[in-house]
């Protein structure tokens, strides 16, 4: 799916980024940009502004003389949403998964309970408002719903606990998030305990358990985990 407002160049991007990140163009490729233009039927203009996207990534550098390379995958900026996003629709899916969730498994939890002792009243209500948006979404095959809650559930977590770093992270959660229903990478209901476990870490947040509100998170990035393990063995 195109992403909207990016013109022509997205349209380019949205080809040949999933085409990097799937391996399609191994480290070290080079790419002549006036055959990449005329590839995909856009102005030389165009496709340089495309490059200039890739190249902020880290997925390609580009020299004169010698065109855009691919650059190796240690290089690339794997928390870029974008870059998560296409690896999440190719073969590397079940690796850049695992690897989300066990970054979520070490951070989330130490930001639950930072959350308990920064959130404001209002940071409180609106965690309490997406569980229990969660909880009325959890049935029915409403995934696509379920998910606008949950996104907004664990990005209030990260933003709450007052850490600048944790914050930053609510775009990569939310895309694992997203990655996870969007290829059906999650039960038709969500996990009922799971479901549980987002009312009661709103509670401890709300009662300023910092202890509880970390052990319950922790509850819940194991059980993606083992989700992980059913679905995408």
């Amino acid at each position: 799916m195109s992403t909207p407002g990016r013109g022509l160049h997205g349209r380019v991007l949205d080809t040949l980024g999933p085409a990097i990140t799937a391996g399609a163009y191994p480290p070290g490729s080079v790419l002549r940009t006036d055959e990449l233009a005329q590839r995909f039927d856009v102005s030389r203009s165009v496709m340089r502004e495309a490059v200039r996207v890739l190249e902020s990534m880290h997925l390609v550098a580009s020299r004169r003389r010698v065109g855009v390379t691919v650059r190796p995958k240690h290089e690339w900026n794997v928390y870029d949403p974008q870059v998560i996003r296409w690896r999440l629709a190719g073969a590397d899916r079940p690796h850049q998964l695992r690897s989300l969730t066990v970054l979520r498994s070490a951070i989330e939890p130490v930001a639950a309970g930072l959350t308990a002792r920064n959130a404001t009243a209002e940071q409180c209500a609106e965690l309490t408002a997406c569980a229990l948006g969660m909880v009325a979404n959890s049935r029915g095959h409403k995934l696509e719903q379920y998910l606008i809650h949950d996104i907004a559930f664990h990005r209030i977590i990260l933003t709450a606990s007052g850490n600048e770093m944790f914050a930053r992270l609510g775009d990569v959660v939310a895309e694992v998030l997203a990655g996870r229903t969007q290829h059906d990478v999650m039960f038709a209901d969500p996990d009922p305990p799971a479901v549980t476990l987002h009312v009661r870490v709103a509670e401890a947040v709300r009662a300023g358990d910092s202890a509880r509100a970390e052990e319950l998170t922790r509850e819940i990035t194991v059980g993606a985990l083992q989700e992980l393990d059913i679905l995408v063995p």
